[in-house]
C-alpha cells in the first residue's frame, strides 16, 4: 500500500518508461478496436518477442514460449519455467471484447430515403451515449467461399464516419420527461450510412446506392451481409487527456488496458520459474459464454496440449496444473468520481494514481457471482507487491447495493486455483470514450511483472 501519489514518487528513469509503455499502449488501443484486431495485435508483438504457435512446436523444453489462438478472439500464451507445470502457473487473465453496437444479419434497409445498418448493443451501455458521436464500422465479412473480407471504415482522416441520429431539442419536449434508460431505445440504435440514391432505381434507392459501393469497394454482395460480424465503436483514436496529458482517453480501456500491461508484463520476463501465462479472451461482457468465452474449454485444452508436448499427458497433471496456478484476473475498477461522490465509499474506493486495484471480490447483492478471494493468497500478494515496491489498494465496486459487476475471476478459481481481481481504475466505465491514469497503467505493468516473476 502506498499513501503518496505515484507522480509524486517517480524517478526519471520511471518516468521515462512510464511514457514509453503508455505511447505504445495507445497504438495497441488504435490496432485493436475489436477482439479480433486484438488477437492479430497480440500474435504479431509475442511472435516478434520470440513466441510460437503451441500448434506447430515440438519437443517443448523450459524457457519455449508458445502461444494458442482460437477462432482469432481469443489466445493464451505460455513462458514455460524450471519447475514442472503440475506445479502450477502464474497466470494473467484480461478480456479484449469491449461494449459496442453489432450489425443485425440483415442490417441494410431504407427509410424516407435515408439507408441504414441495424444494429444490436454488445454488453452494458448507456445507449444514450452513442448517439450523435463519430461511429466506425470495424470486423469481417466472410462470403460462402470462404473468403474474408477485413472491414474497417471510419478511421482515417478522409473516411467517412457514420451516426445514430438523435431528436432535436426543439421537438423534445416529451423525449425529455422520459428516464434515462428509455430516453433512447435499443431498436433506434441503428447508424445512418446513406442519403444518396442510385440513379435509376424506383424502390429504395438510397439503400440500392450502398449495396453498389459495398460490392465495387469491398468485392462482396447484400446477402454476405448475413455471414457476417462488423461491430459499431466511436471513431478516432486514443488520446492524451488533460492538459497535463496525465491520462489516457480512448474507447475500449475496458477491459483492453489490463490487456495490454498483462501483455507487455509477459513478454518482458526474459526466465521465469514458474511457468507463466497469459490468457486474452473474448465475450466478457455478455458472461463469458460461447467458444471464445472464458466459459468454453480452450484453455483447458490449450494446457492439455502444452502438457502433452511437455513431458506426456494425463488427466490428472491436467488438474494438478490447473488446481496449483495462481491468477490475477486482470480487469479494470471503477475509479473514484467526485462529481457522482454518492455512489461511492470513500474508505473503499480506487482512486487515481495509487496504483493497482485489488478486488477480493466482485459481484452484487451480497457478492453474488463473484470470485472471493482466499486471505492467506492475498498475503502472499502483498509481500510480492511490497518487495517489488508495487503500489496498490484494496477496493470495491462502489456501495454496498449501488449496483456491481463480475470478471472471469470466478470461471478459474472453478479449477481450485487461487484467483483474486487486480486492474487499472477507469473513470467513465462502459461509455464510448474511458479514461484511464497513465500512473496505473504503468504501475499495473510493474505489478504484473512482479506477480509473474516472483509469485511462488
Amino acid at each position: 500500500m502506498m499513501d503518496k501519489n505515484l507522480w509524486e514518487i517517480y524517478t526519471e528513469e520511471q518516468l521515462k518508461e512510464l511514457k514509453s509503455l503508455t505511447t505504445e499502449y495507445k497504438r495497441f488501443l488504435d490496432a485493436g478496436k475489436t477482439e479480433r484486431e486484438c488477437v492479430t495485435e497480440v500474435i504479431r508483438q509475442a511472435e516478434a518477442a520470440g513466441y510460437k504457435n503451441l500448434a506447430d512446436a515440438e519437443g517443448l523444453k523450459t524457457g519455449d514460449k508458445v502461444y494458442a489462438a482460437w477462432m482469432g478472439k481469443s489466445i493464451a500464451l505460455f513462458h514455460i519455467g524450471e519447475e514442472p507445470l503440475e506445479k502450477g502457473m502464474n497466470i494473467l487473465g484480461a478480456h479484449v471484447d469491449s461494449p459496442r453496437m453489432d450489425l443485425k444479419q440483415n442490417p441494410l434497409y431504407e427509410e424516407s430515403g435515408f439507408a441504414y445498418f441495424d444494429t444490436h448493443y454488445y454488453g452494458g451501455i448507456k445507449k444514450y451515449q452513442w448517439v450523435t458521436i463519430p461511429l466506425a464500422i470495424h470486423g469481417v465479412v466472410v462470403k460462402k467461399d470462404g473468403t474474408k473480407v477485413e472491414i474497417t471504415i471510419g478511421e482515417k482522416e478522409d473516411d467517412p464516419v457514420f451516426v445514430v441520429t438523435d431528436l432535436l431539442i426543439h421537438l423534445s419536449g416529451k423525449q425529455m420527461e422520459k428516464n434515462a434508460a428509455t430516453v433512447v431505445e435499443g431498436e433506434n440504435l441503428d447508424i445512418l450510412i446513406g442519403s444518396k440514391p442510385l440513379k435509376g432505381e424506383e424502390k429504395d434507392a438510397a439503400a440500392a446506392q450502398i449495396v453498389k459501393i459495398l460490392k465495387d469497394t469491398y468485392g462482396f454482395e447484400k446477402e454476405d451481409l448475413m455471414s457476417a460480424e462488423l461491430e459499431i465503436v466511436p471513431a478516432g483514436k486514443a488520446r492524451d487527456c488533460g492538459i497535463d496529458r496525465s491520462m489516457i482517453m480512448s474507447y475500449g480501456q475496458d477491459d483492453r488496458v489490463c490487456a495490454y500491461t498483462s501483455l507487455a508484463a509477459m513478454l518482458k520476463q526474459e526466465k521465469v520459474k514458474r511457468t507463466s501465462c497469459c490468457i486474452l479472451v473474448d465475450k466478457e461482457e455478455i458472461g463469458s459464454v460461447g467458444a471464445t468465452g472464458m466459459q468454453s474449454r480452450f484453455f483447458e485444452n490449450a494446457v492439455a496440449d502444452l502438457l502433452d508436448k511437455l513431458d506426456g499427458f494425463s488427466e490428472l497433471k491436467l488438474r494438478h496444473a490447473l488446481a496449483n496456478s495462481t491468477m490475477i484476473s486482470s480487469d479494470v475498477g471503477a475509479a473514484y468520481d467526485p462529481m457522482y461522490a454518492d455512489v461511492y465509499d470513500k474508505k473503499s474506493s480506487s482512486f487515481f494514481g495509487k496504483g493497482l486495484v485489488i478486488k477480493k471480490h466482485t459481484g452484487a447483492r451480497g457478492k453474488s457471482g463473484s470470485n472471493d478471494a482466499n486471505a492467506e493468497y492475498i498475503a502472499k500478494l502483498r509481500k510480492v507487491f511490497d518487495e517489488n515496491e508495487v503500489a496498490f489498494q484494496m477496493t470495491e465496486m462502489g456501495k454496498i447495493d449501488a449496483g456491481g459487476g463480475g470478471t472471469i475471476a470466478f470461471i478459474l478459481a472453478q479449477f481450485g486455483m487461487e484467483v483474486i481481481d487486480g486492474g487499472v481504475a477507469v473513470l467513465c466505465m462502459h461509455a464510448p470514450w474511458e479514461i484511464a491514469s497513465k500512473a496505473d497503467i504503468y504501475e499495473a505493468y510493474r505489478a504484473y511483472c512482479a506477480f509473474l516473476k516472483d509469485m511462488q
